[in-house]
C-alpha cells in the first residue's frame, strides 16, 4: 500500500501504522532466512537453543510460540541440515531434548549479520538512538522487561 495515499484517517492509527511495518519487516527478514534456507520459525529456535541451551521440544514450542507439531517438523529439518541435534532424555526416554551444533551457532551467528544489515535497512529513516528507543518502546507495549541488546 501506498502509505503517503492512504487515508489520513489511518495514518493516524499507531495500529494501522504498525502493521504496515510489520508486513514490511516480515518481508525483508523472510528474504534474509529464505536465501540461507531457512524459515523465521527456524530462526526462532535456533536462537532459543543458543541462548537458553539444550531444551526438550515442548519447551521449545512455549519459549518460541510455535505449535508442538510445527516444532517437530522444523526440528527435523534443522537436524537434516545438522543445526541441531536430537537426542532422547536420558531422565525420561518418552522425551527428546534438542542442542544446537556448532554448525548452529555459525549459522546463526551469519544470520544475525545478515539481519542486522535488513534492520538497518528497514529503519534507515531513524537515527540509532531512535532504533533503540523504538525496540524499548515496542516492548513495553507487548508488556516484555527491558532488552539489553547486544551490538
Amino acid at each position: 500500500m501506498d502509505v503517503e495515499n492512504a487515508p489520513q484517517r489511518l495514518r493516524a492509527l499507531p495500529s494501522w501504522l504498525l502493521g504496515q511495518v510489520s508486513h514490511e519487516a516480515r518481508r525483508t527478514v523472510g528474504e534474509v532466512l529464505a536465501k540461507a534456507g531457512l524459515h523465521r520459525s527456524q530462526y526462532a529456535l535456533l536462537a532459543a537453543l543458543e541462548e537458553f541451551g539444550e531444551q526438550s521440544q515442548t519447551a521449545l514450542s512455549e519459549r518460541s510460540g510455535l505449535d508442538r507439531s510445527d516444532v517437530v517438523r522444523w526440528v527435523d529439518d534443522l537436524v537434516g541440515q545438522r543445526l541441531v541435534e536430537r537426542t532422547q532424555d536420558p531422565g525420561d526416554r518418552r522425551r527428546n531434548v534438542v542442542s544446537i551444533t556448532d554448525r548452529g551457532r555459525e549459522r546463526l551467528k551469519h544470520l544475525d549479520a545478515q539481519l542486522k544489515r535488513a534492520q538497518t535497512e528497514l529503519l534507515a529513516a531513524l537515527t540509532v538512538a531512535e532504533r533503540a528507543r523504538l525496540v524499548e518502546m515496542l516492548g513495553r507495549v507487548l508488556g516484555a522487561k527491558p532488552l539489553h541488546t547486544r551490538d
